[in-house]
């Protein structure tokens, strides 16, 4: 089974399902990550403002939090950080088009259409476009997740609330995880943020209540096909 994760943003694959990722890595499954943007144009106003060797490091670190939690490649793209509105949304479809053509996936993995962050809605929408049932790569399973400080954080004032229906025990790799939040320098932040390897424990362990087990990462099934 081919399963492509697409975020916007470095860490957003950690924070969403990097215990999922790690699981069906384990479990040998095929895991494509793709990260849109390299993530920090918006602290710097404009991404050709952004010094080149944190671009680099950013790069280094997305490879190193691939091969950690397993995936069988990663796809990096240069979309404008917090500036995905400004492009036509054609461009982010053609970009996931391309995608689903050579990593032919059965399931893919993809950002809550709720999302505070204007990258997160868009790629939402792009996926949601791009993986229409037509044609010859037919996407089985489209889920959403939730990013920790973007899904929450809209208080339900950018689009419907996410609502999980489908969990994924991720007790036996939450460390890992952790851990590859924590290659992330910049991004990780110290608790109670929920970007915090502490905040991570307890978002893992709140769904794991809901669904029964020690740790969780929760996702909303957006179509399935049988």
């Amino acid at each position: 089974m081919n399963i492509l994760v697409i975020v916007s943003h470095p860490d957003d694959e950690v924070l969403g399902c990097g215990g999922s990722i790690s699981r069906f890595a384990r479990a040998g499954q095929d895991v494509y990550i793709a990260i849109l943007s390299r993530g920090l144009g918006a602290r710097y106003g404009e991404d050709q403002d952004v010094p080149e060797e944190l671009l680099q490091a950013i790069s280094r670190q997305s490879n190193t939090v691939a091969q950690q939690l397993g995936a069988r490649r990663l796809f990096l793209h240069d979309l404008p950080d917090n500036r995905f509105d400004t492009i036509p949304l054609l461009r982010i479809v053609k970009i996931i088009e391309d995608l689903v053509s050579t990593v032919t996936p059965e399931i893919i993995i993809t950002h809550h259409g709720g999302d505070l962050n204007i990258d997160h809605r868009r790629v939402f929408q792009a996926a949601v476009t791009a993986t229409r049932p037509a044609g010859s790569a037919l996407v089985r399973d489209l889920y959403s997740c939730e990013i920790p400080s973007s899904t929450e954080w809209a208080f339900q004032h950018t689009g419907h609330a996410f609502r999980p229906n489908v969990f994924i025990d991720i007790t036996d790799t939450l460390e890992e995880k952790v851990r590859a939040l924590q290659v992330y320098e910049s991004e990780t932040r110290t608790f109670p943020h929920p970007r915090s390897p502490e905040g991570v424990k307890v978002t893992a362990q709140r769904w794991g209540m809901v669904s029964g087990c020690r740790a969780a990462e929760a996702f909303e099934l957006i179509r399935s096909i049988r």
